[in-house]
């Protein structure tokens, strides 16, 4: 994926970062007075330093992991504090104001823009180019890292959204249950088949009031059409397009026909992952992360999300994690994130849990031999998609935000609504 120019988007950070956040820019690329005064040493330092860092709680389970794993065999120590996730953003703001964020941070990665604009984070561009599998790490997870060529960001946890689906109900549907979606058009085929199955069995299921939930699961149709959902600095939104109509028409066509399964109107995103493991939903697009999560007896598969006529995307969320600028031992904490990333950790950590790894280049291990699905879902992270937007929670993670909005009005509103009024809310969003 190319990276583009981000000169513009740091200048706009005075406008669009939160206050909190701007204080941060205090802090300068190169880091804190105790990171200025050290070398810079590439492989790190492991002479039993504690370090602090901090996770939101959705990924608290791979970070506890990789520390524990840390503090187990290294003279350094890792403490670790996790953050409910609805607070996250801003108890880091605060603590960013105050320059008093811990030495390694995580966050969402269509979050980390706001911070890395606002010089929270430290210049790590050589550290990261000292690594001999640089160029295997998750570039949508480098590029959202990255202002001005300087990267400040390396793939932490990372989470894919996928299309999963219950291979007995394909079965039983008299569909093939090896065959799953390769167009947007088959996708509802599909839904619609398992549905005429009766019963307590529904085609699909989405969170029909998440705006979160619409991103991470709706545009890779649109980039897997070749269209875009945003511009390239994030600042004008582009779903007004045809294949984000016809998105939005197949969705609201499900609904219509009540393939859907019951409380997708009112589902906000806490429990809309919970109904597919019940066993009662044939096929819907998820995160990567509930492949662990599946009961043993439930035989399903892992497909790409399609797009109108063919192709496949992901949205690649999940955290990238970096030094704050403010750490008085970077060398220390470039240590553990370079562990991190090696091969031992990435296969026997991750790969081992069923979890995305942050490299493209270890999928021929012996726990991806065993688990088909994993492959999928590893192979995607080559050609998947972070959007950059520092308006990006505002506009489509708030509840009362316009992308929520436009969502709703496509699919629960009126025949005929505007698409075009409504996505001139989103741009107008964007680009304040």
């Amino acid at each position: 994926m190319r990276i583009p120019d981000r000169t513009r988007r740091a200048a706009r950070a005075a406008v669009v970062a939160s206050a909190a956040v701007l204080l941060a820019a205090s802090c300068s690329g190169k880091g804190g007075d105790g990171a200025a005064d050290q070398e810079v040493v590439l492989e790190g330092v492991d002479d039993g330093t504690t370090l602090t860092m901090w996770t939101r709680a959705a990924t608290e389970a791979q970070s506890q992991a990789l520390v524990d794993a840390y503090n187990a065999s290294h003279e350094n120590q890792i403490e670790l504090s996790v953050i409910p996730t609805d607070d996250y953003q801003t108890r880091v703001g605060t603590a960013a104001g105050n320059q008093e964020l811990p030495d390694l941070f995580a966050l969402d990665v269509v979050f980390a823009p706001n911070f890395t604009t606002a010089g929270a984070y430290l210049d790590i561009t050589d550290r990261i180019a000292a690594l001999d599998f640089a160029d295997a790490l998750a570039p949508s997870h480098l590029d959202v890292g990255t202002v001005d060529d300087r990267q400040y960001l390396v793939p932490h946890t990372l989470d894919l959204s996928v299309l999963f689906y219950n291979k007995a109900l394909y079965e039983q549907a008299g569909l093939d249950p090896e065959a799953p979606p390769t167009t947007l058009a088959e996708f509802a085929e599909h839904a619609r088949a398992v549905d005429a199955l009766g019963g307590d069995v529904n085609g699909t299921f989405f969170g029909g009031n998440c705006g979160g939930c619409f991103v991470f699961t709706w545009w890779p149709t649109i980039w897997a059409s070749g269209a875009e959902a945003l511009n390239e600095d994030g600042t004008e939104s582009l779903l007004d397009s045809p294949e984000a109509a016809e998105l939005f028409a197949t969705y609201r066509g499900l609904v219509e026909d009540e393939v859907v399964a019951p409380g997708h109107n009112e589902e906000t995103g806490a429990t809309w992952t919970g109904h597919f493991p019940e066993g009662n939903i044939g096929v819907m697009p998820m995160p990567s992360t509930m492949l662990g999560l599946m009961p043993e007896d439930l035989d399903i598969g892992v497909a790409p999300i399609p797009g109108i006529d063919g192709g496949e995307s992901t949205f690649v969320g999940g955290d990238s994690i970096g030094i704050s600028a403010n750490s008085e031992h970077p060398n220390q904490a470039w240590d553990f994130l370079r562990w991190s990333l090696e091969e031992e950790q990435q296969v026997e950590i991750l790969a081992a849990n069923g979890d995305v790894m942050a490299r493209t280049d270890l999928a021929d291990n012996e726990y991806y031999a065993a688990n088909s699905n994993a492959v999928v879902m590893n192979d995607l992270v080559q050609v998947g998609r972070t959007p950059y937007s520092l308006n990006f929670g505002q506009t489509f993670n708030d509840p009362q935000g316009p992308g929520l909005a436009l969502v709703r009005e496509m699919i629960y509103g009126d025949a005929g609504a505007d698409l075009a009024a409504l996505n001139e809310g989103v741009t107008a969003s964007l680009s304040s």
